[in-house]
């Protein structure tokens, strides 16, 4: 599996607040943004069903605190 860039524009109190979260977290943005995209993609599935492919949302996920 091949990693690819993304860029996104952000308000910069957004990417504060994010970092904020990230560093609470113990985590980098990047890792905290993986983290979400993650969360968002297995609430999709969960409610619509699995998507098709070579996805596995659970690579490089650093585990979560309980």
């Amino acid at each position: 599996m091949s990693i690819k860039s993304v860029s996104i524009r952000i308000e910069e109190e957004m990417l504060d607040k994010l970092a904020y979260v990230a560093d609470y977290e113990g985590r980098s943005v990047n890792s905290q943004v993986l983290v979400l995209i993650r969360s968002a993609i297995k609430a999709f599935e969960d409610e619509n069903g699995a998507i098709i492919g070579n996805v596995a949302p659970d690579l490089n996920v650093k585990p979560t605190r309980k």
